[in-house]
């Protein structure tokens, strides 16, 4: 059975959100601070967490951070902290997506859904399962990052951005191209957030921001790997 992580400190939204998904045959185990979120995710299956930002012991933003150095499940973030700072803060600390209180539980739910299909359907044979290219080793079995022999840590949604490029060199993607492929859902106006994961890609392959070595910006279109 699917089992859903609900990490809240206002229990009555916990219940409301676990009511929904027991509604569609998906399993949730409720708790209400960021320590018990941990404990859940060490010591039982879960396939997808949804937090909140600001609960007590540990916050939201910790809690994804120490998920993203084991685990690949998504996560949502559910929070009322509201500003595209906000957003773009929660998508960079390794969120696959972010959703604002007060919120919708069926459009809430929906989200969860595309996140599973998201996650079920990644299919890294479209490629190979090692690409190396000038320096940069990725390995989609380990998912693992390689440049110039040091380990580069990122984000599942970064490596998934780079492994898609990587796969296709000099293949130009549209930043629909790239969001419809790597988040699985349709495109409304995710440009925004494709382009604050290519950022982080690029900051951490320490490239110049004039000269960018191995992810290319095609003006007016998209993005490509310089293969």
């Amino acid at each position: 059975m699917t089992t859903i992580l609900v990490a809240d400190d206002d229990q009555d939204i916990a219940d409301l959100i676990s009511l929904h998904l027991e509604k569609e045959g998906l399993h949730s185990v409720k708790v209400y601070n960021g320590k018990e979120a941990l404990h859940a995710i060490h010591s039982q299956h879960i396939d997808l967490a949804i937090l909140d930002i600001m609960m007590p012991e540990m916050d939201g933003y910790e809690v994804v951070q120490k998920i993203r150095e084991q685990y690949y499940l998504p996560v949502i973030f559910l929070s009322a902290k509201a500003s595209d700072l906000d957003k773009i803060t929660g998508l960079v600390m390794g969120a696959d997506d972010y959703m604002v209180k007060p919120f919708n539980p069926m459009e809430l739910v929906a989200r969860v859904q595309a996140q599973l299909r998201r996650s079920k359907l990644i299919d890294y044979s479209m490629g190979k399962n090692e690409i190396i290219s000038g320096g940069l080793v990725l390995n989609a079995d380990e998912r693992t990052v390689k440049l110039y022999g040091e380990s580069i840590e990122l984000t599942p949604k970064e490596f998934d951005i780079l492994y898609l490029l990587a796969s296709y060199p000099n293949k130009v993607f549209s930043t629909e191209n790239i969001f419809q492929n790597v988040w699985g859902e349709a495109y409304y106006g995710g440009s925004n957030t494709v382009m604050v994961h290519i950022r982080g890609l690029r900051k951490k392959l320490k490239e110049d921001g004039n000269k960018n070595k191995f992810i290319k910006t095609v003006w007016g279109i998209g993005y490509k790997f310089n293969g």
